[in-house]
């Protein structure tokens, strides 16, 4: 599985470059699997409990792997990416992913359809499934963000697991062009917790996303209604899905698919909270939202190595935000970025507990080196202004 590649430098000198993690990147493909993990251990013991044991290594585990093991900050040289990007062996494996997700799916529904569990079981069980549909949108994430047909139907298609078919619209054409921005409802301000800011991303989201998708459809004269609804079309796989399993295993599936969808959605909203909390684009006149580009350093960055080969590289947000069509392999850590302390199965928890997020990121914030306590250059949560104003003591915000 080893692949090297070779180029040549600026000066004419040849770059010989092997990617080290080449055959680790398949634990991304791999980890959508875990909840049947827990339906296996179920089944070894007959303890309903042990259907969580898919939260307790992602949540637990993960972590843990996370401090361990440590950060991996190496970069690939950039004479080289072009042969990495070209590589389809990386875009195989986000392409076999994708009918993981509906594996999983389908294993849980029927294991929820077919097994008589306690109501807290099934609740479980619904969670585990909820969760791994969220690593399904982070599947479209990767996917949704490459320009040719085979991939953005992919999108849609896995988008379709928790029912989320606008993401692909909306973080494209929405979220990237406001980001870090008070005008991004995905972009979480500080000293907003997790709950808040869900309330004004998850149906923000939605509304951006049908405008943005109807505007197109219009320019090009069609309908928002039309079967060139990308939203529409990946909304219809949904119904397909999540009604035929209702057909099958029957009425338990209602607040089954229900959780199952909502966490999903949660685990989204997990991810741009913690992706974007308190950074702030400097405004820019004459550029088309009023703000600078976005830049590396309006992202929090984490070289956690094991969550990263899990989440197809998704904690490399910083380099994703500066250049969105970068392939996963190829994107790059940079010096003095805002830096999470840990990787994302690390940091959600801490997230659901407001003032432990609190007490944690707001110091790390404000010592960023291009804000140094300056309030006037933090995404501030309107309601909190006066309150962090003063327990930070900024006159310029």
């Amino acid at each position: 599985m080893a692949a090297t590649y070779t180029a040549s430098a600026a000066d004419g000198s040849p770059i010989t470059w092997r990617d080290g993690k080449r055959i680790w990147w398949s634990l991304s493909v791999v980890y959508p699997l875990m909840p049947l993990l827990g339906l296996w251990a179920h089944h070894a013991t007959g303890w309903p409990v042990m259907l969580a044991l898919p939260l307790l290594i992602s949540y637990g585990l993960m972590p843990l792997l996370d401090a361990w093991i440590g950060e991996d900050r190496n970069n690939p040289p950039e004479a080289v990416v072009p042969q990495l990007e070209a590589d389809r062996y990386y875009r195989w494996l986000t392409w076999a992913t994708v009918p993981l997700h509906f594996v999983a799916l389908l294993a849980c529904a029927w294991w929820a359809g077919t097994q008589d569990l306690p109501w807290w079981a099934l609740l479980i069980l619904a969670y585990v499934a909820g969760t791994d549909a969220g690593l399904g949108l982070n599947t479209a994430h990767e996917l949704g963000h490459k320009y040719n047909p085979v991939e953005q139907w992919l999108a849609r298609l896995v988008l379709a697991v928790p029912a989320y078919g606008h993401f692909t619209v909306e973080h494209g054409r929405g979220h990237h062009k406001w980001v870090a921005t008070p005008d991004d409802h995905a972009s979480s301000r500080m000293g907003e917790s997790i709950y808040r800011f869900a309330l004004r991303e998850l149906p923000g989201g939605i509304r951006r996303a049908w405008a943005l998708e109807s505007q197109r459809l219009r320019d090009a004269g069609r309908s928002p209604w039309s079967r060139h609804n990308t939203m529409l079309q990946s909304y219809a796989i949904t119904a397909v899905l999540q009604l035929g399993l209702v057909a099958a295993f029957g009425w338990v599936m209602l607040p089954f698919l229900a959780v199952h969808n909502l966490v999903a959605w949660w685990q989204l909203t997990s991810a741009n909270y913690v992706e974007h909390y308190g950074l702030l684009r400097a405004r820019e006149a004459g550029s088309s939202t009023g703000y600078e580009s976005p830049k590396p350093w309006h992202s929090w960055n984490t070289n956690h190595l094991v969550t990263n080969l899990a989440t197809f590289h998704l904690q490399r947000h910083s380099d994703h935000h500066a250049n969105p069509s970068r392939r996963y392999q190829s994107l790059r850590d940079f010096p003095d970025l805002p830096r999470l302390p840990s990787g994302y199965f690390g940091m959600f928890p801490l997230a659901y507990v407001p003032p432990l997020w609190f007490k944690v990121m707001d110091p790390r914030l404000l010592a960023l080196p291009r804000i140094r306590g300056d309030l006037s250059k933090v995404n501030l949560d309107p309601r909190r202004r006066d309150a962090l104003v003063a327990r930070y003591g900024s006159a310029q915000a």
